[in-house]
């Protein structure tokens, strides 16, 4: 089997697979917020959400500044588009593929009318 390596794309959408991490980028795309603020929001542990904030790092989606005895974190500087890319290009394969496949179901329910006709 092929395997297709893509490290930032790979890194990226499993950082955004999960809902607390989505909502996490959510919330900092209205502005940066100290990692308590964000486990307070969250409703969760300050250990559990140093872990999510680390796999949002790793992708690069958040950058994080610790001064004195506060962890801020922010959006990180890099886009999404390679992964934008990805999704459209792929968005055009299906969109192609359901509209070939809704032609063949046209053509068979042709076929029956002409078929029920003669």
């Amino acid at each position: 089997m092929v395997q297709y390596v893509s490290p930032p794309l790979d890194l990226t959408f499993a950082a955004l697979s999960d809902a607390t991490r989505r909502g996490i980028i959510d919330q900092l795309g209205r502005g940066g917020a100290s990692i308590t603020s964000l486990a307070d929001t969250f409703q969760m542990t300050l250990t559990g959400m140093k872990k999510h904030v680390q796999v949002l790092e790793r992708a690069g989606l958040v950058v994080t500044q610790k001064v004195g005895r506060v962890r801020t974190c922010k959006l990180g500087k890099r886009g999404l588009k390679a992964e934008a890319e990805w999704i459209e290009a792929h968005r055009k394969l299906f969109e192609a593929r359901f509209e070939a496949l809704d032609e063949i179901i046209s053509e068979i329910k042709r076929e029956g009318r002409d078929d029920r006709a003669s």
